[in-house]
This record gives C-alpha cells, sequence and structure tokens, in this order.
C-alpha cells in the first residue's frame, strides 16, 4: 500500500530574504566606503612587512636566558602581536639552545610600531614615593633629596641629583630596575625624577588590563587594572600605610619599564582589588598599554636589532597563480552546473557570485576593523569554500529532485526538499566550521589564516543558501518554464530519470 502523497503549503517569502541579503549587502557597502577600503589588505608573503630580530638577555644578572623563557616570550610576543589585530605576523624562535633569537615579522607598513610595542618588558611595579623633583638637574645641585629618607643612601642620592630627565637617553625605558632595589627614576614625559622604594606589587600580579575613558576627569584615555588576590592584598596593605603620611611619601607611583607613569596621591586605601592608570594618554598609547598588559611581562629583556623591511616572499607571480587557480576551479564548477542542471544552473552561478561579492566586501571591511591580510594559505581557503558552496546548492537540487521523482508538484518539492536538504546542509557546514575553529585556536602562521578563511567563507555559504539560492529556485519554480518540465529546465523526465513526467500545478 502506497503513501499518499501530502502537499507542503508553502510559508516562504523569497521576497523578504531576498531584501534582507540586498541590506546586508549594502550595509558592508557602506561601511567599506565610510572606512575608506578601497582594496584588500594583503598579506607578508603577498606583500611585505616589517622585520626585526630581538636579542634575548637576563633582565637581572642573577637570572639565565633559557629554552624554556625564550618560548614564553614567544608566546607573550605572539599573543600581544594578535591583540593588536595584526593577522598573518609570524613570531618565531630561530636558532639553537639558548642562542636562540626572536623575529617578529609584521605585515604591511605599520609594522614598525607593532615592534617596538611587542619588545617591550612591561614590568608594571607599584612603588611608594620617597622623594620628587624637577626634571631638569639645578648646576648647584648636590643633593635635591633635602631631608634624608630611611633607605636612601648617599650614592642614590647622588645620581637623583645628577638625573637628567631631559635627556633622551633616559627616557627610553629599559625595565631592567630590580623591584626589592630603591631607585631614582623619570617620568614618561621627562618633567619630573623621583626617588622610588622597593616595589610593592608586581606586573604579573595584574590579572587583567583595559583601556578606556574617565569621563569624570574630563574624557580622558585610562588603563583600568584588576588584580589577583595576592595583588590585591598587596595593594590593600601598601595604600592603607602610605593614606596617613605626608607628601610626596602618600605618593605611589606606577612604574613601567623603568619610568614612571603616574604618581598619584593615596587618599584613602584600595581593597577592592582594582585601580587605574592615567597619564594623558592618547588612545593608541592607552591601547597599546592595555594590550602589553594584559598578557604579561617578558621573562627576558631583549637587545633590539635593526628593523628592516621584507619583500614579498611569493609576490604578484604567485598571487596571480593562485587568482587562476581559483578562477579556473569556480569556472569548471559553473560549467558543470550548466550542463548537468541546465536552466537551474543559473542558480548556481547566481549565489556563487553573490558569495563572492560578501566575501569581498567582509575582506574590505575585516581589514580595516581587526586588520585582516589576505595571504595565499587565505586564498586556498576561499577556493575550498567554492566546493562547499557548491555542495551545498547539489544537495538542494538532489532533493528537489527526489521529491520530484515521487510524484510531487515542482513547487510542493521546492519546499518538501528544503526541509529534507537544510539539515544536511546545516550539518556539513558545522563540520567546516568546527574542522576551521580547530585548525585556527591550535595553529599558527598561515594555517590560521587558511582556518580563518574557511571558516569565514563556510558562514558565507550558509547565509547565501538560506538567504538567496532557497529564495530564487522558490521564485522560479513559479515560472511555467520550470513546472513544465521543459527540456531545458533541468526539470524534465530525462533530467530527472524518469520515463513519463506529467506537469503538475498546484491550485
Amino acid at each position: 500500500m502506497s503513501t499518499p502523497i501530502k502537499t507542503v503549503k508553502s510559508s516562504a517569502r523569497p521576497g523578504r530574504s531576498l531584501a534582507i541579503l540586498a541590506v546586508i549587502i549594502l550595509g558592508l557597502l557602506v561601511t567599506a566606503l565610510i572606512q575608506g577600503a578601497t582594496s584588500v589588505k594583503l598579506g607578508l608573503d603577498l606583500r611585505g612587512g616589517t622585520s626585526v630580530t630581538l636579542q634575548p638577555r637576563a633582565s637581572n644578572a642573577s637570572d639565565k636566558v633559557t629554552s624554556e623563557a625564550i618560548d614564553q616570550a614567544v608566546s607573550i610576543i605572539r599573543q600581544r602581536v594578535n591583540s593588536l589585530g595584526v593577522a598573518e605576523s609570524e613570531v618565531s624562535a630561530q636558532g639553537s639552545g639558548t642562542n636562540r633569537q626572536i623575529v617578529i615579522s609584521v605585515p604591511g607598513d605599520s609594522g614598525r610600531r607593532v615592534v617596538d610595542l611587542v619588545g617591550q618588558t612591561a614590568e608594571l611595579r607599584f612603588r611608594q614615593v620617597l622623594a620628587t623633583g624637577s626634571g631638569v638637574p639645578a648646576a648647584s645641585d648636590t643633593s635635591t633629596a633635602a631631608t634624608p629618607v630611611n633607605g636612601v643612601t648617599p650614592e642614590l642620592n647622588a645620581k637623583y641629583a645628577s638625573l637628567d630627565c631631559t635627556n633622551i637617553a633616559n627616557l627610553e625605558g629599559t625595565g631592567t630596575d630590580n623591584p626589592s632595589d630603591t631607585i631614582a627614576a623619570c617620568s614618561r614625559d621627562g618633567g619630573t625624577k623621583y626617588i622610588l622604594a622597593p616595589a610593592e606589587v608586581l606586573g604579573r600580579q595584574v590579572s587583567k588590563a583595559a583601556a578606556g575613558i574617565a569621563t569624570q576627569s574630563g574624557n580622558q584615555w585610562i588603563v583600568t587594572l584588576d588584580f589577583n588576590g595576592e595583588g590585591t592584598s598587596a595593594f590593600g596593605a601598601l595604600t592603607s600605610r602610605v593614606t596617613s603620611l605626608g607628601a610626596p611619601l602618600n605618593q605611589v607611583a606606577i612604574v613601567l619599564d623603568g619610568l614612571v607613569v603616574s604618581a598619584p596621591t593615596i587618599n584613602e586605601a584600595i581593597p577592592s582589588g582594582s585601580a587605574q592608570i592615567s597619564g594623558s594618554f592618547t588612545s593608541t598609547e592607552a591601547q597599546d598599554l592595555a594590550n602589553v598588559l594584559k598578557y604579561g611581562a617578558l621573562p627576558l629583556a631583549f637587545d633590539r636589532g635593526e628593523v628592516q623591511q621584507v619583500s614579498p616572499t611569493l609576490g604578484s607571480e604567485q598571487l596571480s597563480a593562485g587568482l587562476l587557480a581559483g578562477l579556473l576551479g569556480l569556472g569548471l564548477v559553473l560549467i558543470y552546473s550548466m550542463l548537468y542542471y541546465r536552466g537551474l544552473g543559473i542558480v548556481t552561478v547566481g549565489s556563487l557570485a553573490i558569495a563572492a561579492g560578501l566575501l569581498y566586501l567582509l575582506f574590505l571591511v575585516l581589514g580595516e576593523t581587526i586588520g585582516f591580510t589576505l595571504t595565499l594559505a587565505g586564498i586556498a581557503g576561499a577556493i575550498v569554500a567554492i566546493g562547499v558552496t557548491a555542495d551545498s546548492i547539489i544537495v538542494y537540487f538532489e532533493r528537489i529532485r527526489d521529491e520530484v521523482r515521487e510524484g510531487r508538484s515542482l513547487r510542493s518539492a521546492v519546499e518538501s526538499g528544503w526541509v529534507k536538504a537544510r539539515h544536511t546542509i546545516i550539518v556539513a557546514d558545522a563540520v567546516s566550521l568546527i574542522s576551521a575553529l580547530l585548525l585556527y585556536f591550535f595553529a599558527v602562521g598561515g594555517v590560521r589564516g587558511f582556518a580563518f578563511t574557511l571558516g569565514l567563507t563556510t558562514l558565507v555559504d550558509l547565509l547565501v543558501v538560506f538567504m538567496f539560492t532557497k529564495p530564487l529556485v522558490t521564485v522560479l519554480a513559479r515560472l511555467h518554464f520550470f513546472s513544465s518540465g521543459h527540456r531545458l529546465s533541468g526539470f524534465s523526465a530525462k533530467s530527472i530519470g524518469l520515463k513519463n513526467l506529467t506537469e503538475k500545478v498546484e491550485a
């Protein structure tokens, strides 16, 4: 006994889906125009960039340069580069044993700023202020620490007196100061110099850092910090102790990389484990500082080699070859689709064209928003995605044909076939997304570029199939050319595999 065929009522609104897709495309286009993005940013292998070699050395005489410390430094530097939104950068250790060097290569013309940033030791230290004075030494000054302070030796007083904070060499920051020593240091802008007590709170005790705007102080950029349990206790004890002291002993200097960023007066104890650094930051300075602190202090100090421009390692010929391979693959898919599916092949052509347009606009927008750059590995990911999109379309087409063979009209088959096909499409794309995510988070270098592009194009595939392919097929199924089973429609008896096919028209 055969099962009766039930008509699937269509609740689809193809016009609405197509309109939403048009709005998305228009939104991306307007965003790209506002950003001024006119071309896709190319990666290090296609465009070249900036490279620097860092020679590691121990921060303190008692420390050693170990292989483990170098590996940790590579990991931290890579995190810092990624946090800045610089895609396709290369951070690696070259050489053997403890003689290894760290090589940082960043695509594009903005690499110098990144290279300057990632090599900072960025050891944050909170020190009580013992003495303060002008950054310009007076000619007759022999000891500007007029009132002797416990722990300040004559040698340190003399060094403090002669310290010239207008000298650029004294404002470069080294981060080599021992946290247990009393030191003389300059402010970041060179206007003030300090004698500072041993550090009581260290950078490793910072659990979180973020840049923001303090509206209550005139929309100034600040960096907020949260301490871990050890840091919360230490910072609470420090602020409690200095609150009742007179100036300048009631100030706590925030020292970064050997320079005083800020030295606020402590009016009350701060036991909450949260603090903020202010110092007339620009937005870039605040964000850079937060990113450096977020991933901790480097375990080593570095001597920086010459910063060099890197020529493209692949060049325009390889880029042309990659694009040619993609176009050939796309062309073969379109030719096969038109020959096998006849008139229905226009859906494939339209879907792949929309997917390509969306992907290009996303490359433009992401290049400006997160620093995305396209490499040869990324091009390979996009080429692989052509097959992913074509598979989704073919799955749907074959489901429709199955439904028509079972006796449904074309309009009914379009809806019932979609119900069955979309589950398969979602599962297949989910597998691609999981693979892309695993590759992205557990790989480095060019493999991450491949994974990112593969994941992005897979999401585009889902959007196109749901918002364009299905609605377009719904519209075409209402046309007599397709519903009548015309020999060029892709739904003729011969195409579907039936000897006789009677036209079915829904009421």
